[in-house]
């Protein structure tokens, strides 16, 4: 067995991936940390200050995580029924969010006490926001209505009903405090001024509208509704910049990444897609075990958390911070060997090398073996010829090395030379698996050329589609080597006419040198005559 040299399988190359910086900037996330929960998650949000933890709005509860030990650290469970859309103030302090019975409430996120009870709506609260100056919240309620709240006074201050269905989605404009957007389950988006109190702008999204998002500059927002992301221009009274439709099924939620430059979406068809904010192109994706309801992106992408509609949270974290984990290990582990390393230079009288005996393969051992129809039987099933199409064709190529294939191919059945002709004719097209498939195609038309009379009409049938298979890509090489032929005339007619070029430039450069010389010799000879 030792002398025996196992069946080198070729490494064919595939056409993998076009692979980019964002691709390989967001595969360093790790894997995902799954946490279940009791119901499925509303809504997921980041505290923008250290430590970054998240809140997750799910069942009656808003809880907090720390993201490194995905562990709760607060419990915010002041709610009689559903809460929605728990969502945390600029500075960290405070956290709103909704609940099923119209109510808003305001939470202290270190006491965790109700700061603030806002009673006004008439059905379910779904999402909340801060205003950019900190000191009003705008809701937006299932009774079609959005409201303005002063945190100081617990009043409604503006009340705007322009929706004539739910109020699922809603923003506020980062930079200017009296601009909130809206969107209903009407197809609707409302742009409110405050200090008009009447809503400036609508556009009509075309699908019920589930999130918006305000780009840091706050003059673009995005609308997600159905399979669409849509780009709006408030400035230029919400025209329509993109359409971004890589989503399946319904988009659920949005998001801003790497520090506003990237756009993150995710939706029903278990995908986050990330969009470059310059371009709108998607730069790469993101993928779930479930439909997505929320998630949340923590500044410089440290953490990127996804909720689900079965309760499970996905927590993944960047590189950076797996790297601290793994050198906290390497300090411990250097700790932990420290003490035996005065026992490492101790002699050692003998040292026994245990001889691990090769495992072959099915089809190495029958090779091995000389017993052709079973190694290639072997490497025709099909858990072997389709995952893994590249043993069969190489153990074809070793029997025709060995000038074998004619004795593994003879005497078959019927099944067994379906499954061979039905291998061959998939991946004859294959660059790849071309020429050893088009040789064993020879040979398998050679050994069984005078039994045709012997099959069936079908098995006959199968042969003639496999000729008609290799006359086709004859004549496809035929004139892809014409083609060839032909853009290598064009190549050297080109060349020509370069070197033609360069040739007349460097006469008329000789000639004019030529009579340069000439006319300053005149001048020389008639002044010498003078």
């Amino acid at each position: 067995m030792s002398s025996f040299k196992t069946l080198n399988v070729r490494k064919y190359p595939k056409a993998g991936k076009i692979v980019t910086p964002d691709t390989e900037y967001w595969k360093k996330l790790s894997v995902p940390t799954l946490v279940k929960e009791f119901g499925a998650i509303d809504f997921v949000d980041f505290n923008p200050i250290e430590p970054h933890y998240f809140a997750v709005t799910c069942s009656v509860r808003v809880q907090i995580y720390n993201p490194i030990t995905k562990l709760v650290v607060k419990n915010l469970s002041r709610f009689q029924e559903t809460a929605y859309g728990g969502t945390f103030r600029q500075d960290g302090r405070l956290l709103v969010a909704g609940d099923e019975q119209g109510l808003v409430k305001l939470f202290d996120t270190s006491s965790k006490n109700v700061l603030r009870l806002f009673k006004g709506h008439k059905a379910p609260v779904h999402r909340v926001n801060f205003t950019a100056d900190l000191l009003h919240i705008a809701s937006f309620s299932d009774d079609k209505t959005v409201k303005l709240w002063d945190i100081t006074s617990e009043k409604t201050l503006h009340t705007f009903t322009d929706h004539n269905d739910y109020v699922r989605a809603g923003a506020v404009n980062p930079v200017s405090t009296d601009v909130i957007v809206s969107g209903g389950y009407d197809g609707k988006i409302q742009v409110y001024d405050t200090r008009t109190q009447q809503a400036t702008l609508n556009v009509d999204h075309g699908c019920p509208v589930e999130s918006l998002l305000f780009l840091p500059t706050g003059g673009i927002f995005l609308s997600a509704g159905g399979t669409e992301v849509r780009v709006w221009d408030v400035f230029a009274g919400c025209r329509l910049l993109a359409k971004l439709s890589q989503h399946h099924k319904t988009v659920t939620c949005l998001r801003l990444g790497s520090n506003g430059k990237r756009i993150l979406s995710g939706g029903l068809d278990r995908h986050i897609k990330i969009y470059d904010v310059a371009s709108y192109e998607a730069v790469h994706t993101l993928d779930f075990s479930n439909s997505i309801l929320s998630m949340g992106v923590a500044p410089n992408d440290q953490t990127v958390v996804a909720g689900m509609v079965d309760g499970l949270i996905s927590i993944q974290n960047m590189e950076s911070c797996r790297e601290n984990e793994r050198q906290q290990q390497q300090t411990r582990r250097k700790r932990v060997f420290s003490a035996f390393s005065d026992r490492a230079d101790l002699p050692v009288d003998h040292q026994i090398v245990i001889q691990k005996h090769r495992i072959l393969n099915n089809y190495d051992r029958l090779l091995r073996r000389y017993e052709y129809t079973k190694c290639l039987t072997s490497v025709l099933n099909p858990a072997v010829s389709k995952c893994h199409p590249e043993i069969t064709v190489s153990v074809m190529q070793e029997l025709i090395h060995r000038k074998g294939l004619h004795r593994a191919l003879a005497g078959r059945s019927q099944n067994s030379l379906n499954s061979i002709i039905y291998f061959i004719n998939r991946h004859l097209g294959e660059h790849r698996f071309m020429r050893v498939l088009i040789d064993a195609a020879t040979i398998l038309l050679d050994v069984y050329d005078d039994k045709f009379n012997e099959f069936t009409g079908q098995l006959i049938q199968k042969f003639l589609n496999l000729s008609d298979t290799l006359k086709r890509e004859t004549a496809l090489t035929y004139n892809l080597l014409e083609l060839q032929g032909a853009l290598e005339l064009l190549v050297a007619a080109s060349d020509v006419s370069n070197n033609d070029d360069e040739m007349v430039h460097f006469i008329r450069e000789g000639n004019d040198r030529t009579n340069i010389k000439q006319s300053a010799m005149a001048k020389e000879g008639s002044i010498l005559t003078v």
